[in-house]
């Protein structure tokens, strides 16, 4: 499996250096008039490479992620448990939100349910940043007692 991935990242590695000396080959004049154009036949193979590159490490990652939780029972529960409270951190969060429809400078107007969820999502970043912050206190105070 190892070989594989080694494999694959060296595919990936040969094709974006190819698709850099063509960018870098063709020139800053040329980049510059099939930008003008609309021509992205020079930047999109290294694009796709990107996103296929980013897939890849995405779906790795998320596979062994589920692979770790459920070989690890204890690292399972505490997931759960950390999940639960983000839950819970959402569900208050739109509790205590509010939503009016609000004009927007497009001429568009945000609705009160986007609103009320735009309000959800400040109220969520408040609520897990002071957390974040009484944990750093917490740890401090605790590391200096011992």
């Amino acid at each position: 499996m190892h070989k594989i991935f080694k494999i694959i990242a060296l595919v990936l590695s040969l094709a974006g250096v190819v698709s850099l000396i063509r960018i870098v080959s063709a020139g800053d004049e040329a980049m510059k008039d099939a930008a003008a154009t609309g021509d992205t036949a020079l930047v999109e193979p290294m694009a796709w490479i990107a996103y296929i590159t980013l897939g890849l490490v995405l779906a790795f990652v998320v596979v062994f992620i589920f692979k770790n939780l459920f070989t690890n029972s204890s690292g399972l529960k505490s997931t759960l448990i950390g999940l639960g409270g983000f839950l819970l951190v959402a569900v208050i969060s739109y509790v205590i939100s509010n939503g009016v429809e609000t004009p927007m400078r497009d001429g568009k107007v945000l609705s009160e349910s986007g609103s009320k969820f735009v309000s959800m999502g400040l109220n969520m970043f408040y609520i897990l940043a002071i957390l974040a912050v009484l944990s750093m206190i917490f740890g401090g105070f605790k590391k200096l007692i011992k």
